[in-house]
């Protein structure tokens, strides 16, 4: 191609003319040939405006690139990639996007509050009015936004989401209790992120602080500290007496300066939701951090499944702004509907665009949960992958009943590395699985073992809404052998069945090019779409087959509870009747938790 243009996700036939500088019956007549009959102010996708653009020589693009598949095959940070297509000189220094871990007690929001209340930006009377998830503080003319999340779990529910947000993580120590189970998983989530670690060691002026037994246990997870030749930057911090807290920005800044912070303020912006809620006085209200690009008031934005055009900027002090600069966060004002904390927030042309990307996305999400696709990968598909040379690296999650079986584990694990496929071990554990464990293995596309231990009751709920395998073993051997077997591409998936729901058959009905639809009354369980069915009469099975149609007053559905009438009709089977019993059921992979 000798040519690059920026296209957004919808546009018009006559915008399109416009960027490829061509006429708008050139653009129809390349559609005609493609099969698309559109006019000269009809909308077309992405897709289609690419497929448009390179009959005439010319590369499409959409302004910001594909994170998900970009990660997969480059080494930048998810900021760089947002980066990915802006000119050097275009790119100016922004502030710091800093989120704070740590174990329990060791002084996390200690922290964050003595640094908020000594460096609020611009030292505003009166203090905080509201809590809008994040912040600004100003270090020697340089602002940090700090990320108030409540820790790692929140932290990594967001990248679970595919939003990444943060530049440098603040490992928060306690130098009175050391390194605890907590700090380890902080540690493991920060290195899953990608994210480096700055170590912040509190409550140094406790008469029992023991830094250097501290530094030594930090040592021996990876995080050798720099006065030891190391890589990690160690501040010695007390947040009750306001102690080591310049140190500690100054550290964030020098290392914001080695990573290399920058955005592109003059372009349309893109963000991320913090968080989303509704306000009885304003309506739907977001939280978003700007990552590329200066945000107005006025500008038309999309933010997930909602659009609108934004009435009021408001940050963390209640205070209006007619713009938000890249890594800013800022209450937006005007969405139709409250997004979703991860949602990624995008400025567009104007409001018919946004409706536009709404609707399909909206769309789309509605098809994807009739379909069921998005689901976390098992053992089996990694299996599979692997067999078709789609993965090189196959992501663990472990935890184990105690200590000291995760040495031996890791170790053997990690020997079944090979030239084609490496093992990941990114968090290993004692203890029971937890929701922080599912929301690591679901962001990390890693694979969740537990060695004689299993999930806690909200993990297990949580494990069941989001379709994510568990392997529990009691024979440390057979780990090593259906991981080894995944390697190789030789696991197979099992399956058992489950029945789901049953239904009664209380009127028939003929429609013409359809065949004849059982009018059912639901008196089990659920009955759904995807569902095998078997068709029973007086105790006899009639026939098995699958649902063709599932519909409630004309309307087709995804699934019908106990206690509901809906009409069904059973693949190649038109000898149903009245009274017949239907008995449904899917084949469920079997996963042992």
């Amino acid at each position: 191609m000798e040519k690059e243009i920026i296209i957004p996700e919808i546009i018009t036939v006559r915008d399109l003319a416009d960027l490829l500088d061509e006429t708008p019956i050139a653009i129809i007549k390349v559609l005609m040939n493609s099969g698309v009959l559109a006019s000269i102010n009809q909308q077309i996708d992405f897709d289609t405006a690419a497929i448009v653009a390179s009959e005439f020589g010319v590369e499409a693009m959409l302004p910001y690139p594909d994170l998900i598949e970009e990660e997969m095959e480059t080494e930048l940070s998810p900021w760089q990639l947002l980066l990915i297509n802006e000119s050097p000189e275009d790119l100016q220094l922004r502030p710091p996007v800093v989120t704070v871990l740590g174990h329990v007690d060791h002084g996390k929001t200690s922290l964050l509050d003595a640094i908020r209340h000594t460096n609020v930006v611009g030292k505003e009377s009166g203090g905080i009015t509201q809590h809008i998830g994040a912040y600004q503080i100003k270090h020697e003319g340089r602002r940090i936004t700090f990320l108030d999340t409540p820790g790692h779990e929140a932290f990594t529910a967001m990248r679970a989401r595919g939003a990444h947000t943060t530049d440098i993580a603040v490992l928060v120590v306690a130098a009175d209790d050391g390194v605890q189970p907590q700090t380890l998983e902080a540690i493991n989530h920060a290195r899953a992120a990608h994210v480096p670690i700055i170590v912040a060691l509190n409550k140094i002026d406790r008469p029992n602080a023991r830094p250097e037994v501290v530094m030594q246990a930090l040592s021996e997870q990876g995080l050798m500290p720099d006065e030891w030749g190391g890589n990690t930057m160690v501040i010695r911090v007390s947040a009750k007496q306001k102690l080591g807290l310049d140190d500690l920005l100054e550290a964030i800044v020098l290392l914001a300066d080695e990573v290399g912070v920058k955005a592109n303020p003059n372009r349309p912006a893109i963000g991320t939701v913090l968080e989303g809620r509704l306000d009885k006085r304003r309506g739907p209200l977001a939280t978003v951090l700007i990552q590329n690009g200066t945000l107005y008031t006025g500008d038309v934005i999309v933010a997930g499944n909602t659009w609108g055009r934004i009435r009021a900027l408001e940050d963390e002090n209640g205070r209006r702004h007619r713009t938000t600069p890249p890594a800013t966060p800022s209450i937006v004002i005007g969405l139709h509907d409250v997004p979703d904390a991860g949602d990624r927030m995008e400025v567009v042309k104007d409001e018919r665009t946004a409706r536009a990307i709404a609707e399909r996305r909206q769309a789309e999400t509605k098809q994807r949960d009739l379909n069921q696709d998005r689901r976390p990968l098992s053992l089996d598909d990694f299996s599979a992958r692997i067999r078709e040379g789609e993965i090189k690296e196959l992501a663990i999650v472990l935890k184990t009943d105690v200590q000291g079986s995760i040495e031996p584990i890791v170790n053997s694990l990690k020997r079944l590395s090979n030239e084609n496929v490496k093992v990941n071990v990114v968090h290993a554990a004692p203890g029971n699985i937890s929701e922080s464990d599912i929301n690591l293995a679901m962001a990390s596309e890693a694979i969740l073992i537990g060695f004689r231990v299993g999930p806690d009751a909200s993990a297990r709920r949580m494990a069941d809404r989001e379709e994510l395998e568990i392997k529990s073993y009691d024979v440390i051997y057979e780990i090593f052998d259906d991981v080894e077997k995944a390697m190789k591409g030789m696991l197979e998936p099992t399956y058992v069945e489950q029945v789901i729901g049953e239904a009664e058959v209380r009127a028939t009905f003929n429609i013409p090019k359809l065949g004849r639809i059982a009018g059912c009354y639901v008196t089990r369980g659920v009955i759904r779409r995807n569902a095998k069915v078997r068709v029973f009469r007086k105790g006899e099975m009639l026939h098995e087959g699958s649902v063709e149609t599932l519909k409630r007053f004309e309307q087709d559905v995804r699934e019908v509870r106990e206690g509901f009438e809906c009409g069904v009709r059973v693949d190649n089977f038109d000898e149903i009747d009245i009274q017949d019993r239907l008995q449904f059921y899917i084949m469920q992979r079997e996963t042992v938790i």
